[in-house]
């Protein structure tokens, strides 16, 4: 359709939402109702107000206290303070428009929300059929409660959202693919490269959430001596080339790298940018899901403001339980096939994701409310089957074996007075000498390459008792089970990583608190058999029941179980006194928190849908154990091979009574005892301990 027909389209949307707020349903009891779809106009009209002031100009010639009025009005209705008048909120909605329409008339409030981005980004398209879908909702109630007194059957309603999904489907999957691999007139890119930086007024430009994270943060980047800038950018972008160097794979292939970050570091990335530019890579940005259509989810990626309520994110997690069936699961397939048909070319030459990450929000303890919208079992694996199938087409025109990535992680000024000096503690481990730990590391993994398996005990209440069995060496002057990880695609160092054998690999892993995700975690406990997820418990809330449901959501990705993907051992000391020193341990990502103890991750292995690729270690042996009795079907049989999800869970120093390679003759060889490192050659670990 072109542009005049949806500038008619979007007249006539706007001028019939303009009128709801001022119409009488003549009754009061349907009053809860009127209330909310006028609220909902009301909302509506503000984010037009806003797509006007836009077309004017207004984000260059306004002041900054009307930018930041004018965003935080977008925004106030799900703040913490107004959350529990919202509609948004599935509870206030139930409360007042009662348990058969609060739920799924919550969901369509949260719809209509991911409007601000689309008006910000000049997508008329999706603008147009999403207040559509507000009239065509609001007149299937108006015309049932005029012409026969009664609200309309709650499956009208649904029919009605479950066709405004199916429809555009194809609308959404195309942008989806196109955000990832095209990097033209990138709406981002734009704001990063032509925007004065020196002015916090740029953040206004993407519609996101703009709080004193992002502020602080951009006017602390804007004081940093571009020396510092260059540090931070020239890391991130090295390693990034460094993990395709180490990965033997051609990064001259290559004319495209996806970039995600938090607003407030857009100096960093400029210079990222033009250091990709030099590696001939183009630069692809897309916004962070908020639309159903886009696959939203607790973890964000993309590029992303501030969160001004992340119970109002929880809340929402799942609304897609309103339609997801397999009907619609085959379409979603169907359409995201013909994108990718479109942009195969593109997609082709797409590197991969250069990914920054943040921490230190204040700690989230999410409420199951029982009015959200939740997934039915059969839901959950019809998901599991979606991504696994999604992920499978995705890998036919992005092939793993010729792409990578990076991570890099910074902290957030929410993070406490500590901020400005933690800030240059991060940018020091990021930069640690690489060399150094290289070396240390080889010691540690000549060790384990004599070892039949590995033995991780917990302590100072710490409950963890495992067995984990290694790969057995066929060639040990040629081949290795570990791989030694410095800073490429993780950064920062260190740590050496396997993919243990399933079989006998046994016990209870346990770690008194940790941050999985954005998500904490207390006592949590898993049992493996085999290698397989047998059981697993946590402390977050009051009913066991709930603390499964809460882990099988977000550690197992609602797979009814996952095996013990990775093994390793993270050497980075110094980080680890760095969080001790700033009290900032429950705060740090698990890129960070990995380096800083043994840890095990539960999904895919480190080598997912890669096992091909021949990797060597500096030392020039070949690591040969990237696989394992799962990931060893995808031959025969591949939907039943992989997982789509890694997650690491790092059992800290500070936890860990000893960790042993043991011999096939059953003697021990000890790396760590008491959270110290007692290998002969890594002593020198022990130092970031005692300063």
């Amino acid at each position: 359709m072109n542009q005049e027909e949806l500038l008619e389209r979007l007249d006539l949307a706007v001028e019939r939402i303009r009128e709801i707020p001022a119409e009488k349903w003549g009754d009061s009891e349907v009053e809860a109702f009127v209330a909310y779809f006028a609220t909902l106009a009301e909302f509506i009209m503000l984010v037009e107000d806003n797509r006007i002031f836009l077309e004017k100009g207004g984000l260059k010639t306004a002041a900054f206290e009307e930018l930041l009025e004018r965003n935080h009005a977008l925004y106030a209705d799900i703040s913490e303070e107004h959350y529990e008048e919202s509609y948004a909120n599935p509870a206030v909605a139930v409360k007042w428009l009662g348990e058969e329409f609060g739920a799924i008339l919550s969901f369509l409030y949260t719809e209509m929300r991911s409007l601000i981005g689309f008006v910000y980004e000049g997508r008329v398209d999706e603008v147009v059929i999403r207040m559509e879908l507000f009239v065509e909702i609001y007149a299937a109630f108006l015309y049932e409660w005029q012409e026969n007194a009664k609200l309309p059957a709650y499956e009208t309603i649904r029919q009605i959202i479950y066709w405004f999904v199916s429809d555009y489907a194809d609308v959404s999957a195309e942008q989806l693919v196109k955000g990832m691999v095209v990097s033209e007139n990138n709406f981002a890119v734009n704001i990063i490269k032509n925007a004065d930086l020196s002015d916090v007024r740029y953040l206004f430009a993407y519609g996101e959430y703009v709080g004193e994270n992002e502020l602080t943060m951009a006017r602390y980047m804007a004081k940093l001596p571009q020396e510092t800038i260059n540090t931070m950018a020239d890391t991130y972008t090295e390693g990034y080339r460094i993990g395709f160097e180490v990965g033997n794979k051609d990064l001259s292939k290559k004319k495209t790298v996806e970039l995600r970050y938090q607003l407030g570091f857009e100096r960093m990335m400029k210079r990222a940018i033009e250091n990709f530019e030099q590696m001939g890579l183009q630069p692809t940005i897309y916004r962070t899901a908020y639309s159903i259509m886009y696959n939203p989810g607790l973890f964000k990626i993309g590029f992303f403001g501030g969160t001004p309520n992340r119970q109002y994110e929880f809340d929402h997690k799942d609304d897609k339980a309103l339609f997801f069936d397999k009907v619609y699961m085959n379409r979603k397939l169907e359409v995201l096939h013909t994108a990718f048909e479109k942009y195969k070319a593109e997609a082709l030459v797409y590197a991969g994701p250069a990914v920054v990450e943040t921490f230190g929000e204040k700690n989230f303890e999410p409420v199951n409310k029982p009015e959200r919208i939740t997934l039915s079992e059969e839901q959950n694996a019809l998901l599991v089957e979606y991504r696994t199938l999604a992920g499978e087409q995705q890998r036919k025109y992005i092939l793993p074996e010729e792409r990578s990535f990076t991570i890099i992680a910074f902290p957030l000024p929410e993070i406490g007075d500590c901020f400005s000096e933690l800030f240059g503690e991060i940018i020091r481990i990021n930069t640690l000498d690489y060399k150094l730990y290289q070396g240390i590391q080889q010691t540690i993994i000549d060790a384990l390459d004599k070892a039949d398996y590995c033995e991780i005990k917990g302590m100072n209440g710490n409950r963890t008792d495992l067995k984990i069995s290694l790969y057995k060496l066929k060639n040990p002057e040629k081949e290795t089970i570990f791989e030694n990880c410095v800073a490429d695609v993780n950064i920062p160092v260190g740590e050496v990583f396997t993919s243990p054998v399933l079989k006998d690999t046994n016990g209870i892993l346990h770690v008194s608190k940790v941050f999985l995700n954005g998500l904490e975690y207390k006592n949590l406990a898993i049992t493996f058999e085999d290698g397989m997820i047998h059981d697993y418990t946590c402390d977050n809330f009051a009913k066991e029941e709930e603390n499964q449901v809460f882990i099988k959501e977000n550690i197992l990705f609602r797979h009814k179980t996952l095996p013990m993907g990775e093994f390793a051992i993270g050497t980075n000391t110094t980080a680890y006194v760095t969080a001790k020193k700033f009290n900032v341990g429950d705060k740090l990502p698990i890129l960070i928190a990995e380096k800083m103890g043994p840890h095990f991750a539960v999904g895919d292995t480190c080598y997912s849908h890669a096992e091909e690729v021949q990797v060597f270690n500096p030392d020039g042996k070949e690591i040969v154990a990237k696989d394992n009795e799962v990931s060893l079907l995808r031959d025969t049989k591949p939907a039943k091979a992989y997982f789509n999800c890694h997650t690491d869970i790092t059992i800290p120093y500070d936890e860990l009574g000893e960790l042993n390679a043991v011999l096939p003759d059953g003697s021990r060889v000890p790396i760590i005892k008491a959270g110290r490192f007692v290998l002969p050659g890594t002593e020198e670990l022990n130092e970031a301990f005692e300063a």
